[in-house]
């Protein structure tokens, strides 16, 4: 029996062999890819790689080699593709990405529209962006806000995409597919709850509470340790806050955030009485322009997947390959298709980047309905 050593320099040997046919392979793949810009071809043959799996599939002497070699062949496979891929984004073949990069926005001129009322989280997104001055109007629903950018009635629209403890807003993310609107900035708001109520309003007075039923979850804590208070849920934490000046009860207090409180001249009681002292809300500013700022660091963009095993890590070996950092990625159902997903992803680069250019070609060319979501 040879000796472990024995059988290490025998893989050894093998796998130099291996190194060098990889290259020859590859060498090989590389002539195919100048035929295919020349000729104006497609890099994914589906059909040819089919054959080619079942086919080596063959070749081998067990259940178990079968799928190994299929494993390997899909790999490699994969690195051809990519390599034509950047040799198409090389030869100019991508086609120019339909966005155009700007210096800055118009923030002094621009119309913007949230969602909500005066005193919302969202007008204190919208203000910690484009200033307290910025010419603003609100609306009822996030989809009344995407409708205003569509049609023009404002230029750009700021609505909350992710929470850090409630995790996604997902019609967000639906209506981000549905409307030909797009992503150019984002700001992040701290969610800092406070205890308020009418001037001259003391605490050991407070018979109930008022807010929105996620912020009433949010503060649970502190508000055990008041079990005899009436916790009422209202629409948000600014009507909430606006109901107490209009009932002028100082037996009432509302769950709100400081910005609620002095927009409707309510007293601050009881500051920061979050339980999670790091909320946060990630608001994204939406256009209807495909534009993106040139310091632009992050692109989101989205796509379906052909159901079939191992689709989804394929499509996101392009971002490995071409070594972007992909900070997030989210599912939501495709309407009309069960068990079938939408896939959003967050990754960081530039649309002018290569790297960036040969990911989204190989994504154009591999994945069902990709959109870029912007680039901000």
């Amino acid at each position: 029996m040879a000796t472990l050593e024995e059988l290490r320099k025998q893989l050894d040997e093998i796998d130099g062999k291996i190194v060098q046919l990889y290259e020859a392979r590859m060498q090989v793949c590389e002539e195919v890819g100048a035929y295919k810009v020349g000729a104006g071809k497609k890099v994914l043959d589906r059909q040819r790689e089919r054959n080619k799996l079942a086919d080596v599939a063959a070749r081998v002497s067990n259940a178990f080699n079968k799928k190994g070699i299929q494993e390997l062949y899909e790999q490699l496979m994969s690195m051809s593709r990519k390599l034509q891929y950047r040799q198409l984004v090389e030869a100019g073949a991508l086609g120019r990405l339909p966005f155009i990069q700007i210096d800055s926005l118009e923030k002094e001129t621009a119309r913007v529209v949230y969602q909500g009322m005066e005193g919302a989280y969202g007008q204190a997104a919208m203000q910690q962006y484009f200033g307290k001055n910025c010419n603003q109007f609100h609306v009822r629903t996030f989809r009344e806000a995407m409708e205003a950018i569509e049609e023009g009635a404002a230029d750009y629209a700021v609505l909350p995409i992710e929470n850090s403890s409630a995790g996604a807003v997902n019609e967000i993310y639906d209506l981000l597919v549905e409307f030909e609107n797009y992503i150019i900035g984002e700001t992040v708001l701290p969610v800092t709850h406070t205890l308020s109520g009418l001037p001259g309003t003391k605490v050991e007075k407070i018979q109930s509470v008022y807010s929105k039923a996620e912020a009433l979850m949010q503060t649970s804590r502190f508000l055990d340790e008041h079990a005899d208070w009436q916790r009422i849920s209202v629409a948000n934490t600014a009507f909430a806050a606006r109901k107490i000046l209009e009932d002028h009860d100082k037996t009432k207090a509302a769950v709100c955030s400081a910005y609620a409180a002095e927009y409707y001249g309510l007293s601050v009681l009881m500051d920061d009485i979050n339980d999670e002292r790091n909320n946060s809300t990630r608001f994204i500013v939406i256009t209807n322009q495909k534009v993106f700022l040139k310091e632009a660091s992050k692109i989101s963009l989205c796509f379906e997947v052909p159901h079939e095993s191992g689709s989804l890590y394929h499509l996101l070996s392009h971002f490995i390959y071409n070594d972007l950092n992909m900070t997030k990625i989210e599912s939501r159902p495709v309407e009309g298709r069960n068990w079938e997903y939408r896939f959003f992803v967050d990754f960081e680069g530039n649309l002018g980047e290569p790297a960036v250019k040969n990911a989204i070609r190989g994504l154009r060319e591999e994945a069902r309905n990709l959109k870029i979501l912007g680039n901000y």
